[in-house]
């Protein structure tokens, strides 16, 4: 296909006007104004180098976890795919897997080679890089407890990092300006194998009875405050339940959001503003946003 004269000559796909919304867990948003899913890391690499210093550049993994505002992004989309990026290796003591391996599938290798120590990441939605890029945690664990490394691709090359360098903090990391994490090494132990299916079999369960997993949502919309817990400050002030244009405050969990079939982007994130103007004005506690918003209003 033919790129814009700004992008520089890829072997991956490159899409102008792609739509983003299928992509998203949400099923909302705007077009990206280019998506690129490059064929490999030196692809990405040559991307980053010669992508002009001015063009936006956003990185979407599953969007299990992100809203695309009904304006679309602008600039160039990258999403990383394939057996590329989707990599799986087992080590004795670890798993080394691509950036767009789900966590999940990373969980079940990990448990496939009796190997404890990750099973929370079967109950974390979404992709490898995305967990690494966030921090991303559940049921007792989080990234930072099992990162050895990650390798990040930069405008000025490929770089490995140790797991210090990313600076965690709850649902937080910091990577080098523009760009991606590639791949990760993540640390377990040996383990017995009825036990780690035992506590990926609960974890499963825990979610499914507790969360709306088969809902067009976006996982847990708002951070933990410190001491408390976002679901019981959002039931608290009255808003399970709370329906905004096709957007709706999970019955079933309050810290969820979904789009109950028709919402707009600006649906779902008013209904968010709303729910967080109702808890401060019921205790005060200004709750933070969890799921990524990213994008234009629609014009």
């Amino acid at each position: 296909m033919q790129a814009h004269a700004a992008l520089p000559p890829l072997r991956g796909r490159v899409q102008q006007g792609a739509a983003l919304a299928p992509l998203t867990w949400f099923r909302v948003g705007g077009p990206a104004e280019w998506l690129v899913r490059p064929a490999d890391a030196d692809d990405l690499l040559l991307l980053l180098r010669d992508l002009p210093a001015e063009m936006p550049l956003t990185v979407l993994g599953a969007a299990s976890n992100t809203i695309i505002r009904d304006g679309g992004l602008r600039g160039v989309v990258v999403k990383l795919g394939g057996r590329a990026f989707g990599a799986v290796e087992v080590e004795a003591d670890g798993i080394v897997a691509g950036a767009a391996a789900l966590d999940a599938t990373v969980a079940e290798h990990a448990a496939a080679a009796g190997l404890a120590g990750l099973e929370f990441l079967c109950g974390i939605p979404g992709t490898l890089g995305g967990a690494v890029a966030m921090n991303a945690g559940a049921y007792g664990g989080e990234v930072k407890d099992v990162l050895d490394w990650a390798e990040v691709a930069t405008p000025h090359g490929l770089l490995r990092l140790p797991a210090e360098a990313f600076r965690f903090a709850y649902r937080r990391a910091e990577l080098p300006p523009r760009s991606v994490v590639v791949r990760a090494r993540l640390r377990a132990a040996p383990g017995d194998a009825a036990a780690i299916a035992a506590r990926m079999a609960g974890i499963r369960g825990a979610r499914e009875a507790t969360q709306p997993v088969r809902a067009r949502t976006g996982g847990s919309t708002f951070k933990n405050p410190p001491g408390a817990r976002a679901w019981q400050l959002v039931d608290a002030a009255g808003c399970r339940g709370l329906v905004r244009g096709g957007a709706q405050v999970s019955e079933l969990h309050a810290n969820f959001l979904l789009n109950t079939g028709g919402a707009t982007a600006a649906d779902i994130e008013g209904l968010g503003e709303e729910v967080r103007a109702r808890v401060k004005a019921r205790s005060g506690v200004e709750l933070e946003w969890e799921i990524r918003r990213i994008g234009e209003a629609a014009a």
